[in-house]
């Protein structure tokens, strides 16, 4: 039976100003980068965590790029967060918004995509 979710690729006009915005503002580590076809397989994880990122765009998937790509990242404290990653450069949409089940804010990747960081806890 499935036990994990264990990648998740994320569409990428540029792999090389990905690569940066994923490991020096968001903090994420390299698995490998290697020569696939006429791009690179680049694979990151987030330091403790299991399930990995690929900043890949199949053939034919370049619309996706630069799209909502409802991925949700958990964190302890969105709102201090939120102010590390701003000051890093990170381009948030909004500021964190309070809601019953919990508190989120949206922001975009280097390429245009959009993620939710969020927490439970309130």
């Amino acid at each position: 039976m499935i036990k994990r979710i264990k990648l998740i690729s994320i569409p990428v006009q540029d792999q090389d100003r990905a690569l940066e915005f994923y490991t020096e503002k968001l903090g994420f580590t390299i698995i490998t980068d290697q020569p696939m076809g006429p791009q690179r397989w680049i694979e990151l994880r987030i330091p403790g965590a299991e399930t990995r990122l690929a900043l890949f765009t199949a053939p034919g998937c370049e619309s996706r790029i630069g799209t909502f790509t409802g991925i949700s990242l958990d964190c302890e404290d969105v709102e201090k967060t939120h102010a590390e990653l701003s000051k890093r450069g990170v381009v948030f949409e909004s500021a964190p918004k309070k809601e019953p089940w919990g508190v989120f804010a949206q922001f975009n990747d280097s390429e245009g995509n959009s993620f939710v960081l969020s927490s439970s806890k309130g």
